[in-house]
């Protein structure tokens, strides 16, 4: 027989809420004498047992039974002392079956401790006399720890648990998934990033690294204080809680974490168990029963985001004509003041109107965002999410990515940076990559603009909703196939926090809008100043003089107002087809030929690179408006109707569904995937599929209209 001394020891630290069956665990677990003494300094007991299995030698301490670990008892210090500084190689986390959630919370405080643990879900037979079923498969994947039925009484589940400590024991140390809300995730994010990018030496995670310090862990801190890179962490730290403060409207960190850890622990319970009885809720609940119900609830999140569109449409048009009239009388006020020539031309046609047109669409841009802030603050949003987590693993997508993808109908940058607190990989490339399908805010001035050219007015905020919602669903279907094809992994688990509902604050609300509305004015000040700058050069050169001449004489000898305007617009035209951007066009129609597109169109598509705002005032200078460049008056609105077919224009809006979003986008793209390769395949994935589904749309049109 082998000597005592040569067994493996396994020190376990036994921790869990009290009544949660600790002491009757280790009953059944061991027949050993129960060794009983005080903890160092203090009267709380400290129990030990000692017992042997197979090569394995176990040594158990029974912590105080502790509702967390924020000090607030004796039983709570000693504990927390403990598990910081004692001698143990995992952690038991005993929790009741039957109180999931309440005993999830301390789980969630466990977890930010960086440790080897096992969860025995005790009392398991209680919960089945309950009628409630856990997934304790389910809740594994989600906490990333392994999770074991059990029941102490009838001495089920121990020999299973007693395994998996051994395996446990025997095998390499993990990352916890402990999950906050996105305002955390984002700022555990970017503390990570700098520690990435510092090569800053740690004997645990950086991501426990990032949550100790947002949680103001005054060790943490101390070891940091002396650090070189303390210099660079103390400002980004300083911008983290600003903006966690914001959200929360509470500068009490632990009262902000205690919220994060419940909504987790809620979430949690709510993925893995299933309830065969009905217990009383209380109002978050009663509301949750209509709002995420399996029937209702998306037919309602429709409903929502139908309204949201309506008033899009309806309010936005308002101030329009107020913004339409301001810009023009800048663009003639500026010409009369430096008189018909080049620098007029540029100034008045160029700058003003082109960042005029983009301008033009704030109310609209302002009224969607307004919208989306409403939903995310009053906690709806992650109720969404949660519902759509089933659907969206249809098609392969993950139920957190619900909060990229809507964030993508205001805005492609955040949307791309949201993505972050996705940890696999793949679910990451994948949402990234359908993140794009999501009509943002900068290609709603095409929509308002074709829309209101092909359809009637009642029918415009319709027609709109139709178009966002076919861009989701085109989504979708393009995420099943780079699933099965490219991004093959198995489906990660899914857990959104379940925060309870608050009334959207004021200051939070114009927050939210009011960064999202500077940012498109940022936009429309640098690269739409540019761009529309570039594209007046490439409109208006190079000049054919000798032709020019040419038609001005004939302007002269006319006396036929109709006549001079006809040969002024001939002139326009051809100093247009024959303007860089006119040889571009052409140069690159045949390629959008069979989708209806002509060489106006297809430049249009091209300057959208940039920007898709962009698109409006090319269309308007590219149809000869010239002076006359106003997006929403009739003008325009008519041009574009009797210049472009309805099945291209059709074909041209699905086309700006789906390719590449503008600059700004593209490069946080590569900078969140990964690099430059990932633009690339993006690239060559949504023009090959706008080009696909354009083709398809331009013929279908073409038969029934």
């Amino acid at each position: 027989m082998r000597n005592l001394n040569e067994k493996k020891l396994i020190k376990i630290a036994l921790v869990g809420q009290p009544n949660v069956g600790k002491s009757m665990l280790i009953n059944s677990i061991s027949n050993s004498k129960l060794k009983v003494g005080n903890f160092s300094g203090v009267t709380v007991e400290k129990k030990q047992i000692e017992f042997q299995y197979n090569d394995y030698l176990f040594q158990i301490t029974d912590l105080p039974g502790s509702y967390s670990l924020n000090e607030y008892t004796i039983e709570e210090k000693v504990t927390k002392n403990y598990l910081e500084k004692g001698d143990y190689d995992i952690i038991l986390n005993v929790l009741d079956s039957t109180n999931l959630e309440r005993n999830l919370y301390l789980t969630t405080e466990l977890l930010a401790l960086d440790k080897k643990m096992i969860i025995a879900l005790n009392m398991s037979d209680e919960a089945d006399n309950e009628g409630l079923i856990i997934d304790e498969n389910q809740l594994s994947k989600i906490i990333g720890k392994p999770c074991v039925k059990t029941s102490a009484k009838n001495r089920t589940g121990i020999d299973t648990l007693i395994k998996t400590l051994i395996e446990k024991y025997n095998s390499p140390k993990f990352e916890s998934k402990l999950i906050f809300s996105n305002v955390i995730e984002e700022e555990i994010s970017n503390i990570k990033t700098l520690l990435i990018e510092k090569k800053y030496e740690s004997d645990v995670h950086y991501r426990e690294v990032a949550i100790k310090l947002l949680q103001e862990d005054k060790k943490t801190f101390l070891k940091f204080h002396d650090e070189p890179i303390w210099i660079e962490l103390q400002p980004l730290l300083n911008e983290a809680f600003e903006h966690i403060y914001l959200h929360y409207n509470t500068k009490d960190l632990d009262e902000i974490f205690a919220d994060e850890k419940n909504a987790f622990a809620r979430g949690a319970t709510q993925e893995v168990i299933t309830s065969k009885k009905e217990y009383e809720k209380d109002l978050s609940s009663k509301i949750d029963s209509v709002l995420i119900n399996k029937i209702l609830g998306i037919p309602i999140f429709l409903f929502f985001m139908w309204g949201l569109f309506q008033l899009t449409f309806e309010l936005g048009s308002i101030p329009m004509d107020i913004i339409d009239s301001f810009f023009a009388s800048l663009v003639d006020g500026t010409k009369n003041i430096l008189g018909e020539n080049e620098i007029s031309s540029l100034v008045g046609d160029g700058i003003i109107a082109g960042v005029g047109a983009v301008i033009l669409f704030l109310p609209n841009i302002v009224i969607l965002f307004f919208g989306i802030a409403l939903l995310e603050t009053t906690g709806y949003m992650s109720r969404v999410a949660f519902l759509l987590d089933g659907f969206f693993h249809k098609f392969g997508l993950h139920g957190k990515s619900f909060i990229p993808l809507v964030t993508g109908f205001g805005c492609s940058v955040p949307a791309y940076m949201a993505a972050r607190t996705l940890k696999n990989d793949r679910d990451r490339l994948l949402t990234l990559f359908i993140i794009g399908f999501m009509s943002c805010g900068a290609r709603l001035p095409i929509y308002v603009l074709f829309t209101g050219a092909f359809f009637a007015g009642e029918n415009a905020g319709n027609i709109l909703f139709l178009i966002y919602i076919t861009g989701a669903l085109l989504g979708l279907i393009a995420a099943k196939l780079l699933k099965i094809t490219v991004f093959k992994s198995e489906d990660e688990p899914f857990v959104m926090e379940m925060p309870k509902y608050r009334l959207p604050t004021f200051k939070l609300v114009w927050h939210t809008v009011s960064n999202q509305a500077l940012m498109y004015l940022r936009k429309a000040g640098t690269y739409i100043l540019a761009a529309s700058i570039l594209i007046w050069f490439a409109s208006n050169y190079p000049k054919d003089i000798e032709f020019e001449t040419k038609i001005n004489m004939q302007i002269e000898q006319t006396t036929s107002e109709e006549k001079k305007q006809e040969l002024q617009n001939t002139l326009i035209q051809y100093n247009l087809e024959n303007s860089y951007l006119g040889i571009i066009g052409k140069f690159s129609q045949p390629f959008f030929e069979p989708l209806g597109f002509d060489w106006r169109m297809t430049v249009a598509l091209e300057t959208g690179l940039a920007a898709k705002e962009i698109v409006v005032s090319t269309l308007g200078i590219l149809y000869g408006l010239g002076d006359e460049l106003n997006e929403q008056s009739e003008t325009l609105l008519n041009k574009i109707k009797n210049n472009i077919p309805i099945t291209s224009a059709l074909s041209f809006i699905m086309f700006v569904m789906i390719y590449i979003p503008c600059l700004a986008a593209s490069m946080v793209f590569t900078r969140e995937a990964g690099g430059w390769k990932y633009l690339v395949y993006l690239f060559v994935f949504t023009t090959s599929t706008a080009w696909v589904l354009s083709f398809i749309t331009y013929n279908i049109a073409k038969v029934v209209t």
